[in-house]
């Protein structure tokens, strides 16, 4: 019972203590009593001078009634308080608040939920008054402190539990509404409120009650059960919280959520981080996210020494924010998440190849192993990172981030890469190789340049095509993958998908277009390049079907995209040198492999004729498909990669009907109005010095001009060329056609001009002194008996069996690679 007092006493009292007084009744179950209420309210609304003096009594009598534990009245003084609060906005308000805010406090410090909550809903009720003045003396530190407690409560009963946690959520949210509104609100986003403010959000979306021991599922909760669910109500002032943070304070906000997942231990598995991050991307302002891109980067960086599977499950995370992010605005990080995706790639492979080196024994190597598989998750974790980035930027970025990556896949011999691999030995940096052309093939998935000058410029062609040199399948796979990538501006390949002799190419409905300027002229400058690549790419000793199945799209991609009527020809020589080097075996390829090269010649001859449509030469490809399906099945695709196909034991004994011959061919598009000249002209392959790069034998010593390359298989009489038609204008334009003066380097250059246009006198002295030379390597390549050395006046006389050619000046032959070296 409140203490009463005499009416002489209490005539002497001031007015608004008796107002005060006048609404408690004597018996607390009563409730507030309304009719004084209302004089109160009168009172304080009629003379605001008042209201600090009123709002200090009722503080008084709340504290008393606290620590006599009289929560009746406890309950009637914050309704009161409210009331006052309601109807009352003057510039005086100001030392009520500060009272109210005692009481409330007063009410948190109280060990009764009943209590705390109620102190709860009154700080609620007072965030959502909007004050006509700021305050610049007030601070909530002590109720950013007691609410994050409160949402760490561990009562016993579970419902009291909840009640606390719900409670302590909302005050969160009311200290954000009320600080966010005023001018000193930068003061919540300190750190140190942050680090209190943000966990405490989390730990309960998290929903770490342990489902009190639940067997099922849980129900999806209904509308009303919602506002009381912990989660869900975390999760929505979580919300709130981030979409109030401006540029200044966004990584005092996300900062936290870094602590909290470390702690918790929460990278693996890393649904409730995912979830995290999606809710902070989805809530921030979209010009700040870059700002979130830059922080997940560099806590990748902190833990880079953590197990694989950590480092997987924030990259991951990584990969969730930047699909958000790449929608919207990214800023400067482009680069700089590529970069440091590509460092930690190359670090997780650094790991994994120390580990496969450590020494197996028991249980290590069962740990080892294990590591090897969990550094793969990151690696691929990566991959799929990059690739998904790469896809979602704008092409002129894109082209940039192809550029980039491209840059830093190392190449045996050089230096030009970027990334250190000089701790990861042969098999790391066979393994970067793959991981980073892994990369490069998502990137480029989805890219349509107009022009394929736009898609495979100089500066990236050539690089890229180095590893398709390189004496690894898989290697030379992924870089016929980003080709046709690059070069697909149609969307054909899945029609082409798979080596077969197609019956009428026509119903796969090719999609193609007039081949414009700017892809002529890339043709003449690169299409010498890429035939040699995939020449060399087909007399690989460890290819596989896949690699001849990429080949063959390569071919047929590069005759819808950018064939005119003088690359078609110059493919026709390339499908017709791989068969004759087939025939020859001067690779010494294994059977299957050179079946394998026939097969792939007949599905690509079947298709670009039915593609030109000559009746003639359809007819003769026809023809040689249809004898190889009776006699020699294994010349076919859908023989030759069947298992257990049968294999023959030689090549050389083969009819000659089973080979698509040159005259032939000839014939049939001279009749069409086709400029035949170059055919008579085999192809050659370049000489470059990209086959050192790669490891490889210089195709000067495995490569012959094929001069006469079926002369011991086919009677003479069908053959186009044979030896008793070679001139040295015949040499000389073979060798002028193979487009190596657009390739050579500046040795080379300066070589050519010297001879060009130095004194005939100087040349001949240089010739007479490389003789002996000359002789060796044209009696190697030509297989001629080559007459005596070049008299000092600088001719040179060949013969061939019985036959004798004119003497030609040396200075007009055009050998650089023999005369030079």
């Amino acid at each position: 019972m409140p203490t009463r007092v005499c009416c002489c006493c209490s005539a002497l009292r001031p007015r608004y203590k008796r107002l005060v007084d006048n609404i408690f009744p004597e018996d607390p179950k009563d409730g507030l009593v309304k009719a004084d209420m209302e004089k109160l309210t009168f009172y304080a609304v009629s003379a605001p001078e008042k209201l600090d003096r009123i709002g200090a009594y009722l503080a008084e009598r709340l504290s008393r009634d606290v620590v006599r534990h009289r929560s009746g009245y406890v309950l009637i003084a914050m309704e009161a308080l409210d009331q006052l609060l309601m109807a009352c906005h003057s510039q005086s308000i100001k030392p009520f608040v500060e009272s109210f805010l005692h009481m409330v406090a007063k009410l948190l410090e109280s060990g009764e939920p009943k209590l705390q909550v109620l102190g709860t809903n009154s700080f609620v009720k007072f965030a959502n008054i909007e004050e006509d003045t700021p305050s610049y003396h007030r601070r909530y530190d002590f109720f950013v402190s007691r609410f994050s407690a409160m949402c760490h409560s561990c009562h016993n009963d579970p419902e009291i539990r909840t009640e606390i946690r719900i409670a302590g959520i909302r005050g969160i949210q009311g200290v954000v509404r009320k600080t966010v509104n005023d001018e000193l609100r930068a003061t919540i986003w300190e750190p140190q409120h942050m680090d209190k403010i943000v966990p405490s959000l989390l730990f309960n979306m998290q929903k770490i009650e342990e489902a009190d021991s639940r067997t099922g599922p849980p129900p999806s909760p209904s509308a009303a059960d919602k506002e009381e669910n912990p989660a869900v109500l975390a999760e929505n002032c979580f919300r709130e919280l981030l979409g109030r943070a401006t540029f200044g304070n966004m990584n005092n906000a996300v900062r936290p959520v870094f602590a909290h997942l470390d702690h918790h231990k929460l990278w693996d598995p890393n649904e409730f981080a995912v979830h995290c991050f999606k809710i902070i991307m989805y809530s921030i302002q979209a010009q700040y996210s870059h700002h979130v891109i830059q922080e997940i980067l560099g806590h990748l960086d902190a833990r880079k020494k953590d197990s694989p599977r950590v480092r997987a499950g924030i990259i991951q995370v990584l990969l969730e924010a930047v699909a958000i992010a790449a929608k919207g605005s990214i800023g400067p990080t482009v680069l700089e998440v590529f970069n440091t995706l590509l460092k930690h790639l190359r670090l997780s492979v650094e790991l994994e190849a120390s580990d496969s080196q450590a020494p197996a024994g028991g249980s290590s190597s069962l740990r080892t192993s294990s590591r090897d598989s969990d550094e793969k998750i990151v690696q691929n974790a990566i991959i799929q990172t990059i690739g998904f980035f790469g896809s979602n930027l704008p092409d002129y970025q894109r082209s940039e981030i192809m550029m980039f990556i491209m840059g830093k896949v190392p190449v045996f011999g050089t230096s030009t890469h970027t990334l250190d691999v000089s701790q990861l030995g042969d098999l790391g940096t066979r393994r970067i190789q793959i991981m980073l052309l892994r990369s490069l093939l998502m990137v480029t998935s989805g890219y349509k340049a107009k022009t394929i000058v736009t898609a495979l410029p100089g500066s990236f062609l050539e690089p890229l095509l180095s590893p398709s040199l390189m004496e690894d399948y898989e290697l030379r796979q992924l870089v016929l993958e980003v080709m046709h990538n690059l070069m697909d501006r149609h969307d054909n390949r899945a029609k082409l998908r798979g080596i077969r002799i197609i019956p009428d190419v026509a119903d796969l409905k090719i999609k193609r277009e007039k081949i414009c300027r700017q892809d002529t002229s890339f043709m003449k400058k690169n299409g010498q390049q890429l035939y040699r690549h995939i020449y060399l790419g087909c007399k690989e000793e460890d290819n596989v079907q896949k690699n001849y199945e990429l080949l063959y799209t390569s071919l047929a991609l590069i005759t819808i995209e950018l064939a005119n009527e003088e690359v078609l020809i110059d493919l026709i020589r390339l499908a017709i040198a791989l068969q004759d080097s087939a025939i020859v075996n001067e690779g010494d390829l294994s059977m299957f492999h050179r079946c394998g090269i026939m097969a792939l010649v007949a599905a690509y001859l079947n298709f670009v004729s039915q593609m030109i449509a000559v009746p003639a030469f359809c007819q003769h490809v026809s023809k040689v498909i249809e004898i190889r399906t009776m006699e020699a099945p294994y010349f076919l695709p859908e023989n030759i990669f069947r298992d257990k196909c049968m294999l023959p034991k030689s090549l050389e004994k083969h009819d000659k009907n089973l080979y698509f011959l040159t005259n032939k061919i000839a014939e049939s598009l001279g009749g069409s109005g086709y400029s035949i000249e170059r055919l008579s002209v085999p192809y050659v392959p370049q000489v470059t010095d990209e086959d050192r790069l790669s490891r490889r034998k210089s195709i000067v010593d495995t490569v012959s001009i094929q001069v006469d390359i079926l002369a011991n298989t086919i009677p003479s009489d069908d053959v186009v060329s044979n030896t008793e038609e070679i001139t040295f204008e015949a040499l000389k334009k073979a060798i002028d056609t193979s487009g190596m003066e657009e390739q050579e380097k500046e040795k080379r250059r300066l070589v050519i001009e010297k001879f060009q246009k130095a004194p005939f006198e100087e040349i001949a002295a240089q010739c007479e002194s490389k003789a002996n030379l000359l002789h060796d390597r044209l009696a190697q390549i030509l297989e001629l008996t080559i007459c005596p050395p070049p008299s000092p006046s600088g001719t040179l006389t060949i013969t061939s069996g019985h036959a004798q050619y004119q003497s030609v000046p040396v200075y007009e032959m055009k050998f650089p690679d023999l005369c030079v070296y």
